[in-house]
């Protein structure tokens, strides 16, 4: 019995935590329930401000594990574009290369360890929202844990629906085993859920956080993400509201692009969302961020895998001159900006720019550039939503103006490149948007399902084995299917 529990629980996304507490309520004490050491049992658990602010840094602690911020990551949310390939040595991982040519199955481990991913996130989430309203707190300090909860839950939410379309729609936690197998909700519906979680959100964050609270969900993420699903649904007037209303709140774009990724400017003004990773002294563990490892310069002491690298398609469609190029990728032979030569022997070409660590901030002991956050949401990419909407809602000079602030910022001064664009036909200004998106947030993970909502993945990825009709969603994780018992569906073609 506890071991088919623990079976559904682990693949539902449920946590060891909540599995535990579910599992207990239905068997008999004996000799082998023995308390674990160093955890508090969870009827002493939900009691105070404290274990309250424990629960939601752990759901932000659970942001930068393996399945969120790693291969599974990599494989669903990059290597579809044209922008990335799989990298390393060639005969390392090579299940990855079926994400790349769109041969993967449904029973590759990546798309299991992504979903699980996403349902450990939500159920972090579920467990502050169903608990903590109960607490005797301060009334302002709950409201906003309780907010950050819903954008963390909108964020995996949007990481899921983007990948798979319909999904499961959890808002609570496990009561009993009657909610366990829940079938796929329409995605219209999940996109309704993530929506009302962002509103609520923005409605209780604040705008921004002292030092000590630096890196939580602020107003603007809220607002800044729920512009993203709005764009992914076509809501052009709502885009341009939040978007508006983002750049109304003192956000701005630092003035050198690749220093954008740097340590020294984590949690900078472009930032509205990172990923928080750090590492602490004595404590590998904690320090667990793989994020920079698996895409670090291969065969480098201090480097990392050599995995999700750029492709020559990338290098190849940047603007004359653009410095955006340099901050993206890193070249074989050359060397970077912080002055770390790169041999010209190594496995790869190129290498990803943005999630580089200089090498000599690797720590022995420690995954190589485990203090390196990861961007989830930048100024420059609202800027790029807001003269998207603009432009598809009729007003051109809007549209122009905020394109005009990202490449003002990529040009850096030089007005020899990246000429202003000047055009007022609607057609041609949207494809000068749309490839100053990829031009600006490549390697980003955006660039893959950009293509896809822009309807443009036939021709675009069709040379890679893209098909319409089935390769706009990733297929369903058949150990899932099996588990459901049939609950759970298969997407078309899979």
């Amino acid at each position: 019995m506890k071991t088919i529990k623990y079976t559904i629980y682990k693949n539902l996304g449920i946590s060891l935590f909540a599995a535990a507490v579910l599992i207990a309520a239905g068997c008999k004490k004996s000799f082998l329930d023995v308390p674990q050491q160093a955890q508090t049992p969870v009827g002493q658990f939900w009691n105070n401000a404290d274990d309250a602010n424990k629960a939601v840094n752990a759901m932000y602690a659970n942001l930068r594990s393996w399945n969120n911020i790693a291969f599974a990551p990599m494989a669903i949310e990059s290597l579809g574009s044209d922008d990335a390939e799989k990298g390393s040595s060639a005969n390392d991982a090579t299940y990855l290369n079926q994400y790349d040519d769109f041969t993967v199955p449904a029973t590759e481990g990546q798309l299991d360890s992504f979903w699980d991913g996403q349902y450990q996130t939500i159920n972090l989430a579920n467990q502050v929202l169903d608990n903590v309203p109960a607490i005797n707190m301060d009334a302002t300090l709950k409201a906003r844990l309780l907010a950050e909860a819903k954008f963390i839950r909108a964020y995996a939410y949007f990481r899921l629906v983007r990948a798979f379309g319909d999904v499961p729609l959890r808002l609570t936690t496990v009561k009993d085993d009657s909610e366990l197998n829940l079938p796929r909700t329409p995605k219209a519906q999940v996109w309704t859920a993530i929506e009302k979680d962002l509103t609520d959100a923005a409605g209780a964050l604040p705008q921004s956080y002292d030092n000590v609270n630096l890196g939580r969900v602020t107003k603007g993420a809220a607002l800044g993400l729920h512009a993203k699903v709005a764009m992914y649904q076509q809501k052009w007037s709502d885009v341009l509201n939040y978007t508006n209303s983002v750049m109304g709140m003192g956000y701005s774009l630092l003035s050198n692009y690749e220093k954008v990724f740097r340590l020294e400017n984590e949690n900078s003004s472009e930032s509205l969302f990172e990923v928080q990773a750090a590492i602490v002294p004595g404590n590998a563990a904690a320090s667990n961020s793989q994020y920079s490892q698996i895409q670090g310069v291969r065969n480098v002491r201090g480097g990392g895998w050599g995995f999700n690298v750029p492709t020559q398609n990338l290098a190849d469609s940047y603007e004359t001159g653009d410095p955006r190029r340099a901050g993206t990728i890193i070249f074989r032979g050359t060397t970077t900006f912080e002055g770390d030569v790169i041999p010209s022997n190594t496995d790869n070409p190129m290498y990803n720019y943005k999630s580089y660590v200089p090498f000599s901030l690797w720590v022995s002991g420690f995954n190589e550039g485990a203090q390196q956050n990861f961007r989830v949401l930048r100024y420059s990419d609202v800027l790029l939503m807001n003269a998207e909407a603009a432009n598809e809602m009729g007003n051109t000079a809007q549209a122009l103006s905020s394109l005009e602030m990202v490449r003002a910022r990529a040009r850096q001064g030089n007005a020899s490149i990246l000429p202003r664009v000047t055009t007022t036909d609607k057609t041609a200004l949207r494809d000068a948007i749309w490839r100053e998106r990829r031009s600006e947030l490549a390697m980003e993970n955006d660039r893959y399902f950009d293509v896809i909502r822009q309807g443009r993945a036939a021709q675009v990825f069709g040379p890679k084995g893209w098909k319409a009709n089935k390769n706009e969603v990733w297929p369903v994780p058949q150990t899932e299917i099996d588990l459901s018992r049939g609950v759970l569906t298969q997407n078309p073609g899979y």
